[in-house]
Order: structure tokens, then sequence, then C-alpha cells
């Protein structure tokens, strides 16, 4: 390559900085991040998205964001896989020498920030979606993860947290505060609007078999043990011994790589027993939300959990596990119930009392709308994150858009 050549790359590339989003698998980039990324795109950087390949990849392509696969990437634990997966992303920045590196998950925050910064990328940027150990967990878990948690954000500039409860963790840890920035987290309120889903309700209802008279209890989410999927069967089966008008709906993908994956014979005995519909993976989760009556989750260890905010965003009321991420979604009493963790007796006592008071349904939905307003509008994070970009020194030129 001429030196012209090289001259007008690199003109190129400070008009339109290019901007990596690290991820595990493709699902994060589309389910998690795609409105984002298109809202940098927009902004007049160059996105790409790097993860492991997989069937979520035409969506991005489709809405015109790149993405360059991580062969061996994976949820499961692997060393061998891991391993060659650092390397490997390791070639993908010498070859894309990225403007911004943003990294994202658990292990792409760890291997994403230390290679980036290795390489010499400009600014590097980790989202902490909700640091994998908590205050509660077994001293073992919580040396490890913040003994990784602190190397690996000695690589970074910028650590954008979505949960205010991580910032005192990350400061006793020594993170730099000046690094700390609390982006929260956010969905797409005209996405999940209800008044744009008014003719959902009674379509998806007669689509599942579900009658008028029948209280929809739901539940999005990954098909793993740490969403409380075993404590929500439990309850269902208590439901329909107490309150038959409850029926649980769940949709969710499998996730075998996990090691506590929900086993088909777990979801088989859901079916039989206590009458669950399960659903598999679904892309009109909003239309799920509105013909829902309540929502549920009740999950271990969360961030700030999005299925729960787009709920509350369509108006209905939620019962959630009193951990962090779910208290920054529920006011106790006031748009939902906060329950105790693996209690599966007071998850079906708190979805039971909501399904025996319609009024109490519709007070409490009210208010999960107006909080969702008042709180979760996604554009609040794409801003917060662009100042980043720019107080970090990357910008596109204008007009660059």
């Amino acid at each position: 390559m001429t030196a012209r050549r090289r001259g007008q790359r690199a003109a190129a590339r400070r008009a339109r900085p290019r901007l990596v989003h690290l991820t595990t698998i493709d699902l994060s980039l589309t389910h998690l991040l795609l409105p984002q990324l298109l809202a940098f795109r927009d902004a007049g950087y160059e996105v790409i998205g790097v993860s492991a390949p997989g069937p979520h990849v035409a969506t991005l392509e489709a809405n015109g964001i790149r993405h360059v696969p991580l062969t061996r990437s994976t949820r499961a634990a692997d060393p061998r896989s891991d391993l060659a997966t650092v390397w490997e992303f390791a070639r993908v920045c010498r070859r894309l020498r990225p403007d911004i590196v943003h990294t994202h998950n658990p292990k792409p925050g760890v291997y994403g920030r230390i290679v980036a910064r290795l390489l010499r990328v400009p600014a590097v940027v980790n989202t902490v979606h909700g640091l994998y150990a908590l205050p509660e967990d077994p001293w073992r878990k919580r040396t490890i993860v913040y003994a990784l948690e602190r190397m690996a954000a000695a690589f970074s500039h910028a650590e954008l947290l979505q949960n205010p409860e991580d910032l005192p963790t990350l400061a006793r840890l020594r993170v730099p505060r000046a690094k700390l920035r609390l982006l929260g987290n956010g969905v797409d309120l005209t996405r999940f609007d209800p008044q744009r889903h008014l003719d959902a309700r009674a379509q998806v209802r007669a689509e599942l078999g579900v009658s008028d008279d029948e209280v929809i209890v739901g539940l999005v989410g990954r098909l793993v043990a740490e969403k409380g999927y075993r404590e929500v069967f439990t309850a269902a089966r208590q439901l329909r011994e107490h309150h038959p008008a409850a029926r649980v709906v769940v949709a969710g993908p499998a996730d075998p790589d996990k090691a506590d994956a929900i086993t088909t014979e777990e979801l088989d005995r859901a079916a039989r027993d206590a009458g669950v519909l399960l659903l598999g993976m679904r892309e009109d989760v909003e239309r799920l939300y509105a013909a829902f009556d309540c929502y549920v989750l009740a999950s271990w260890r969360e961030g700030f959990p999005r299925s729960a905010m787009e709920a509350a965003a369509m108006g209905l009321p939620l019962v959630l596990t009193d951990i962090r991420g779910c208290r920054q979604v529920v006011e106790d009493g006031v748009n939902g119930r906060l329950v105790p963790v693996r209690d599966p007796a007071a998850l079906a006592a708190a979805i039971g009392a909501l399904v025996d008071h319609p009024a109490a349904r519709r007070e409490m939905g009210a208010a999960s709308r107006a909080k969702a307003l008042a709180e979760f509008d996604d554009r609040r994070q794409v801003e917060l994150t662009l100042e980043t970009y720019r107080q970090l020194g990357v910008a596109p030129e204008v007009g660059a858009g």
C-alpha cells in the first residue's frame, strides 16, 4: 500500500471512527445492543459487531451492521476455546485497527479490555452489565470474580455501570473513580408501548388457546436455572391448585452451553404437571407482553433485567426477586412485589395475590408504565455512551454520519 493510500485510509477513519462492540454470542448484539449500535452508526461511527457467529448475524447485517466472527467464542466453560478466542480476537484487532473497542459480557469483558489496550486501541470501554459476583456470594467466587474485574479494569479507559449497586463495589476494588460512570439501562419505549399493541392481546391469547378468564403470568428469558425457572415451575404447580385461573407462559431459548441449563425433562414435567406453556424463542415479545396480565422473574442474579423493564414499559405489574437489578425495576408495593430468592412459596403467594385482584394489577401496571417513562428510556444510555466516546477523544467529524 502506498503512503498516499495509507494517508487516505487514516483520514477516512478520523472522519468516521471505527467502533467495535465485542460480545460472546450474536444474540447479545441483536437483543441487547442493536438499537444502540444503530444509534452509534447514525451518529457517524463505523460500527462492527464481533462475536461468535450464529443465526442472529443476519439481523445485524440486514440493519447495516457489519459482523466479524470469533469462531471459538462460547458461553460454555471451556479454557481451550477461551484461549483460542483470545488469540483470534487479537488477530481481529490487528486487522480492523479499531478506534474504540467496547466490551460486554463476563468473558469478553476480561480478555477484550486486556487485548485491546495491549494493542494500543485508542479508546477501550467496558459496560458492566452486573458484576458476576454479589456481596452475598461465597468468598471463593467473590475473590476470583473481583480479582479478574480489578485486573481487567486496569486496561480500560472507561467503565460504564448499568447498576448503581455495583459502584461502591468497584470503588472498594480501587478502580479509579474517574473511570466509573453510571450508565443505567433502558429499552425502546416506542416499541414497548401498550397503546401500539391494543389488538395483540386478543390475537395472542387466541393463538395460545388461553381463555379470557385466565390470568397469564408471563416470563421471558433464557432457559437456565439462574433465571429462577425451577422456582417458577414449583410455584406454577401451587398456583394450579390454589389459583386455577393462573396460567404460566414462558418464552425463551434453550441455552445448552450453560452448566445450569434447564433440561428437557424439567420442561416436559412443568408442561404436564403445572400446565406451563412453553413458547421457545420469540421475536415478537412486545405482542406477548400485551397478552400477559402480570410478569414474573425469579432470578438469582441480575445486572439490570431487560425483560422486566420491557414488561414495565408495557404496563404490567411485576413479581421479581429481591436482588440487585430487580430492585431498580420494582418499587415493592407500588408497581409490583419483591420476594426472597429461591422461595417458590413466597413467589406463588405474591403471584396469587395479583391473580385474585384485577384492580391491583391495573394500579400496579399503570405505575410500571409511569416508572418506565421516567427511568427506562434507552436514549439516555445512547447519549451517555456517545459522550464517553467524545470525552475519550474519539468522535466523528461533523457531517460524517
